[in-house]
């Protein structure tokens, strides 16, 4: 005899009463610093995967640690009842570096409560992700009403590397008619969303050089120009007046069926006063559906210890998000097409890619959406979600679209605007915490009944 679907109310209570257990083992993952970055000491990703796999084995499922020449990613599997849709769960369990240690108000890898939020590096982005998968089983215990296979990666924030291997030597045990990618955001605190379009990602190394070696800067300044200075002046051929970027091949649209309020996106970005935005059109398009452009670093001399030479080479790691529909080849193509075409005054210039990704546009319609954008509704008390765009990069999505075709995607998230992901003082709202964890489990009925209503 099928054992009957949980009802809201059970879930509801299932969920408090395992939300401080939870917590607690997010906590602990927190602690771990798993950085997938090479210069890190990857036996702490090690210790992640393993620690990721202790808790899925608790949940009982079957576990294996998995490699394809990258950082340890974890499968955890449980066989569907009978008739019923079998759900992948997707998060990672990797972190980005910490950056400037002095910017952070507590230690990243000590998580601390603050004003109801969980602060550390990966609290949100994305170990909260991979508890919130976990709180859901929990919750069902021994009731699953879904076939699950969790797969929680171990490199995404290093580009994902051998994901592709590992889920062509996975593929059928990965097979699944739903996946949720645990790895986005919400629109607001107390607004959930559904991610239905990302841009792509083209990073490249830009070198200027003119001249062999260093010379003095009053001997021979004025005829020569330094490579610092030619750097800075090609960077700005990257931009018009306006503040759009200005490299010819790359498409962008309009379209964005929301809008964010100027002084609300201006405090969650934290623009100093006076900082104007760049470009034009509404604020959605430019972070959604149009390309963005930013210099992340540059190397040269530091200013303490800069002598009087003119610098003979200077190098800047170059960032372009792409708009859904754009191609990451054809883009890097017409950035490097760019920096040769506008070197000034004869500079050798030398482009270099670093990665690529490419964009995504979901279409979030069918039972399956219908049933998260339900569960989202409960769970935040009447709220209806938001489908939103995001300026960010999953190029794995766009892998994943391809080889489960037929899969129902739903990318969603525990973050919101004040998460600070990838930043220092990252932080977790524990209270939307509480409401994702409740909308997994709450997803996880309504796709086990919109799969039974499927059936013949």
């Amino acid at each position: 005899m099928t054992t009957p679907i949980m009802t809201e109310a059970e879930l509801h209570a299932a969920v408090q009463r395992e939300l401080p257990g939870v917590r607690a083992d997010l906590e602990r993952l927190v602690c771990i610093p798993g950085i997938a970055f090479e210069g890190f000491d990857h036996t702490q990703v090690e210790r992640s995967a393993e620690a990721v796999a202790q808790l899925l084995r608790d949940c009982g499922l079957e576990v294996d640690i998995v490699r394809a020449g990258g950082q340890p990613a974890v499968i955890g599997r449980k066989a569907a009842p009978a008739g019923a849709p079998t759900v992948m769960l997707y998060a990672h369990h990797d972190v980005q570096p910490v950056g400037d240690r002095t910017l952070w108000e507590s230690d990243p890898f000590e998580p601390v409560e603050r004003e109801g939020r969980l602060y550390g590096r990966g609290a949100a982005d994305d170990k909260a992700g991979i508890m919130a998968h976990i709180a859901a089983l929990r919750a069902f215990g021994d009731r699953l009403p879904v076939g699950v296979v969790l797969f929680i990666e171990g490199e995404e924030e290093y580009g994902s590397d051998s994901l592709e291997r590992l889920l062509a030597e996975h593929r059928d045990t990965l097979e699944s008619d739903v996946i949720v990618i645990a790895d986005s955001t919400n629109w607001d605190v107390g607004v959930p969303a559904l991610t239905t379009s990302l841009r792509g990602i083209v990073n490249c190394f830009v070198e200027v050089r003119t001249l062999e070696h260093a010379v003095h800067s009053g001997m021979f300044g004025g005829p020569v120009p330094d490579a610092l200075t030619t750097l800075v002046r090609l960077l700005a051929t990257l931009h018009d007046d306006a503040g759009n970027v200005a490299v010819q091949g790359l498409t962008g649209r309009e379209g964005a069926t929301v809008d964010y309020p100027e002084d609300r996106f201006r405090a969650e970005a934290s623009l100093v006063e006076g900082v104007g935005l760049l470009g034009i059109g509404k604020i959605t398009d430019r972070l959604w559906t149009k390309p963005a452009l930013a210099v992340l670093g540059i190397d040269a001399p530091a200013t303490a210890e800069a002598p009087n030479a003119l610098v003979p080479a200077a190098k800047a790691k170059v960032s372009v998000r792409l708009a859904p529909g754009d191609d990451p080849k054809k883009a890097y193509a017409a950035l490097r097409d760019h920096l040769h075409r506008y070197a000034p005054w004869g500079a050798q210039v030398q482009v270099t890619l670093e990665h690529d990704g490419a964009p995504c546009v979901i279409e979030a319609s069918g039972p399956m959406f219908d049933a998260a954008r339900s569960a989202f509704r409960t769970a935040w008390e009447g709220t209806d979600p938001v489908d939103i765009g995001v300026g960010g990069s999953i190029p794995f999505i766009a892998t994943f679209q391809e080889m489960f075709p037929e899969a129902a995607i739903l990318v969603t998230g525990v973050e919101d605007p004040h998460a600070r992901a990838h930043g220092p003082n990252e932080s977790l709202h524990l209270g939307e915490f509480a409401r994702v964890c409740l909308a997994e489990a709450l997803l996880l009925a309504k796709v086990a009944e919109a799969g039974s209503r499927r059936d013949p």
